[in-house]
Formats: structure tokens, sequence, C-alpha cells
């Protein structure tokens, strides 16, 4: 956290094959130890597993489960008098898309698929149906930020 001036935000290329920015932020946090060509190689083969199940264009689908899982709300814990609280609070949207993008890759790491590629097409259609493990994540989220609204007020 710098005291003097407000860092800027770095803005991230384009991918090559979709040109989406969206898609491109998708493949640096899939990737690992910097290879990203083989994170890209996962990425497409899970559009093309994702656009062979839907029948519709894999970055749409992407774009459908990235909406699908975004939260609206989390839980941020607050120590007031002595207790802490679990407190609702509204989700930025830059958050909401890295929140969900973190839930899907998460979700896909832990399914039992042959490859990461197919893990993460099986995934992001789940997640346009509304089931599988980060639309789950999501879920939960909300039913503990909706059981934990009457202590809202503590918000800061």
């Amino acid at each position: 956290m710098p005291r003097r001036r407000e860092v800027e935000k770095r803005h991230v290329l384009p991918d090559p094959k979709y040109k989406s920015t969206e898609l491109s932020k998708f493949i640096n946090i899939i990737m690992e130890c910097g290879k990203k060509s083989v994170a890209e190689k996962i990425v497409y083969d899970a559009l093309e597993v994702a656009q062979t199940k839907t029948k519709k264009d894999g970055i749409t689908v992407f774009t459908q489960a990235m909406e699908a899982v975004k939260p609206i709300v989390e839980l941020k814990s607050r120590r007031v008098g002595g207790a802490n609280y679990q407190i609702p609070i509204e989700v930025a949207p830059s958050r909401q898309v890295a929140l969900a993008m973190r839930w899907i890759r998460d979700a896909a790491r832990k399914r039992g698929e042959k490859s990461m590629g197919l893990r993460l097409g099986n995934e992001l259609v789940e997640a346009i149906e509304g089931r599988g493990a980060a639309m789950k994540r999501r879920d939960e989220v909300h039913k503990m930020a909706e059981a934990n609204k009457a202590f809202a007020h503590f918000r800061y």
C-alpha cells in the first residue's frame, strides 16, 4: 500500500485467438510457473469441449459461466466490542470477476477427469446449467451472507 500516490491498474493484452481481455486474465489465472503457452492450450481446449457440449460459441460459454458464478455479496470479518462478526458486504465488479475466475479454476482442479482442459470445459458447462462446485461455492457464500444480514449495520 503506497503512501505517496495511487498505483495505476495494469492493463492485460487481449488473447490472440478470441481478442478478449477477460479470457486473457483467465489464462493468466490458470498459468503455473510462467508457462503461458500451456495455460493457453488448456483454456482453448476447455472452450472447445464446452462448445461441443453446448453447441454455442466458446467465448459466449465462457462469459455466461463467468456471469453465473460472479458473487453479489461476500462476508468480511470485523471485530466489534471484543467479538468477531461476519458482515455481508457488496462485492466490487473487479473483485467479482477475480473471485469467479478463482472459484472456477479451483473447482476444475478438484474434478476427476483425465486432462485439465476437459475438467475446465465441463466445469464451465455446469456453471451455465447452475450446478457444479463453483456454483455451489457461490451459493454457500450467498447463504452465509443472508444468515448474517443482522450484522450488516456494523459495516464500515
